[in-house]
């Protein structure tokens, strides 16, 4: 069996319980990604690079509330993750403020794990 060629990865959790539509979730995730992978860049550097150069692997999982995942969130704080809650504008489907995703890494896929390891991936 080939060895796993992604020691890094980035994970991205969605709220599922908002009912946002297919596409506005995936537009949530995409602005998740775009700033952890910004900010990992400038705050965990090395991280990020071994992570681009792997082929910079993307995980996306649920959430069933705001509380889940600000509880994620915190954990990602205290294991010293880079992470980026998303807040929504509110001109399509959900209220200005509403926290929508959150964009966890790039790190060490052992080290997401801790925070995101028994979340569902997105069906």
């Amino acid at each position: 069996m080939p060895k796993n060629p992604f020691r890094h990865k980035m994970c991205i959790v969605v709220r599922v319980d908002l009912g946002m539509s297919t596409g506005k979730m995936i537009a949530q995730a995409c602005h998740a990604a775009v700033g952890a992978s910004e900010l990992a860049k400038k705050e965990n550097h090395k991280a990020w690079r071994n992570w681009r150069d792997e082929g910079a692997k993307k995980v996306a999982l649920e959430a069933e509330s705001l509380e889940e995942l600000e509880a994620l969130a915190e954990k990602a704080h205290e294991l010293d993750v880079t992470y980026l809650l998303i807040h929504d504008a509110g001109h399509t489907e959900v209220a200005p403020g509403t926290t929508t995703v959150l964009g966890l890494g790039p790190d060490l896929s052992d080290k997401l794990d801790k925070v995101t390891g028994s979340l569902p991936l997105i069906k």
